[in-house]
């Protein structure tokens, strides 16, 4: 399955955006997928991911009572609320599906599926 992303943009301190990953030539049934975000000059990093079943959730630490993770029924679609956006959340996120546990995927170095990426720019 192939991952494209949305939702994207500009946004002020404090305000939130959705974003979106949606599954392209199938489902995200056995797929973990996660967030994954990267900043100018600095490594990409871990956000969010949930396990195929939705049943589990992981977040990190910088984002954890104001990020959520979700998916549709259908599981064609896994959603990013970030809420109370800081100026140090501006990068570009990233989309990955793997076959694998959230937490190998969360290590961000699975060769599953992983998208073009949206820009998330948040201003003071």
């Amino acid at each position: 399955v192939q991952v494209v992303e949305s939702g994207g943009g500009l946004v002020q301190a404090g305000g939130s955006l959705k974003l979106a990953c949606a599954a392209s030539g199938g489902t995200f049934g056995n797929y973990a997928v996660g967030w994954f975000r990267q900043a100018p000059g600095k490594e990409r990093e871990f956000v969010a991911g949930i396990t195929w079943g939705g049943d589990h959730t992981l977040l990190a630490d910088s984002v954890k009572g104001r990020f959520t993770i979700s998916r549709d029924a259908t599981k064609t679609t896994v959603f990013l609320q970030m809420n109370n956006l800081k100026p140090e959340d501006t990068a570009v996120y990233v989309c990955n599906a793997d076959r694998s546990t959230l937490g190998f995927l969360a290590r961000g170095d699975n060769s599953g599926s992983w998208g073009q990426g949206t820009q998330v720019t948040v201003s003071s």
